[in-house]
């Protein structure tokens, strides 16, 4: 009984039982925050843009170019206003900023619904969908998470952002059939619905990052120590994370809007279309649970690597205008990649910068990614306009996926110093 009570109370059975207590003791604000992630300004207006293209254009007249760039307008406002969102979100609270965020987006969707042919009022709106909703975008959802977890960061990351596989999936087959059904601006309201019928219940209730019941909390000195911003910007490291994020979304971001349209050209259905997109979804989530698992255990710029340069192949087979299923693969290639993204800027901006200014860093990794999200996929449905194939576009999107993942590779060894 003596031998059994010292393999009971062993160090290694300790440490298990701590990371056991991580998941254990604070899935609701996991699955409070993966609800955030869903109905984000970030996420919303993304997968629901590609259900929306044709019946918006043919009723206005619009090119596609001319709609997709109301993207540019949302994540360029999101550019300006991240950075601040990561002042304050250390000021005013985590709290307080994703509830702000959530009925602000809430209130820009159902604008939406009001456009008459205007452009401007389009790109206003859009605009105002990342003004008002920027509390909910990823850093204040992933700094909670990167306070609350130490051990089982990289898998709480991936569980908390598979909200936005879940968003793929399921938004823009309701988005289509909204729109079908009932019209679309019944579908801007459906939508306006979401972050504050759906997400803002659910934050209120679960949502208490500052009050986790952890009992194994991260140490105050882990949570202090790391670079400051203006140190972490004259590293080489921030550079090559910020750039890789750069072209890898500038490559998503094009192509994933414009893949329901490109379907559709090729004369497959809206609902079918859409369904790619799911598919798309489905591996966003494999993605993030698999990579986050991996880089828990392995070296994150090495699975990083490998992620992202799966969509090379998937944006091969899109150039040469497959069939459905074959579409299909390619989505779920890119999906894998996107996946792993958004939780690999988080956890390598935890690893090599710490968590001093965790939220201030992550802030300007997110605004790179936020212009590359707003300018890509009206840059790709200008390459449909002039040259009326997407072939092109993703063609390109190939060679921006592959640099992105050679890039990475140069990140090196995790910083001793800080990193856990």
């Amino acid at each position: 009984m003596f031998v059994c009570s010292l393999v009971s109370y062993s160090p290694l059975k300790m440490e298990e039982n701590k990371i056991e207590n991580e998941l254990k003791n604070n899935w609701v604000l996991l699955f409070s925050a993966s609800i955030g992630v869903i109905c984000s300004s970030i996420v919303l207006p993304f997968y629901s843009l590609g259900a929306l293209v044709v019946p918006i254009t043919q009723e206005f007249g619009w090119s596609r170019a001319e709609f997709q760039l109301a993207l540019l307008f949302s994540t360029g406002a999101g550019v300006v206003t991240a950075p601040l969102v990561g002042i304050f979100l250390d000021k005013v609270g985590i709290r307080k900023m994703a509830l702000i965020g959530l009925f602000g987006l809430g209130a820009a969707l159902s604008l939406a619904s009001q456009l008459n042919g205007e452009l401007w009022m389009l790109y206003l709106v859009y605009a105002l969908m990342a003004i008002l909703g920027a509390g909910t975008i990823p850093v204040t959802w992933t700094r909670a998470v990167t306070n609350v977890f130490s051990k089982q960061r990289g898998l709480a990351l991936g569980i908390m952002l598979s909200g936005t596989g879940i968003c793929a999936i399921v938004i823009p087959q309701i988005t289509v059939f909204i729109t079908e059904e009932f019209g679309w601006r019944a579908a801007y309201l459906v939508l306006a619905a979401l972050p504050v019928g759906l997400a803002a219940p659910l934050v209120l209730l679960f949502f208490w990052p500052t009050e986790s019941l952890n009992d194994d909390p991260m140490p105050e000195n882990e949570v202090g120590t790391g670079l400051t911003f203006k140190e972490a910007i004259k590293g080489y490291r921030f550079w090559v994370l910020l750039v890789s994020i750069f072209v890898v979304y500038i490559a998503m971001s094009g192509m994933v809007p414009n893949l329901i349209p490109a379907l559709i050209d090729q004369g497959i259905s809206a609902q079918l279309a859409a369904t790619a997109i799911s598919v798309f979804g489905v591996t966003v989530i494999l993605g993030r649970l698999i990579v986050g698992y991996l880089v828990d255990i392995a070296w994150a710029p090495g699975v990083a690597a490998f992620a992202i340069s799966l969509p090379v192949i998937g944006s091969l087979l899109l150039a040469g205008s497959p069939p459905f299923f074959t579409a299909c693969v390619a989505a779920g290639l890119l999906g894998f990649a996107a996946g792993a993204e958004l939780d690999l800027m988080s956890f390598l901006a935890a690893k090599y910068f710490g968590l001093l200014n965790y939220s201030q860093i992550y802030a300007v990794l997110y605004a790179a990614l936020a212009l590359a999200s707003g300018l890509a996929p009206m840059l790709f449905a200008r390459i449909f306009d002039k040259f009326g194939s997407y072939e092109i576009g993703f063609t390109i999107g190939a060679l921006f996926f592959a640099a992105g993942a050679l890039m990475v590779l140069t990140l090196g060894r995790y910083p001793k110093s800080f990193s856990s």
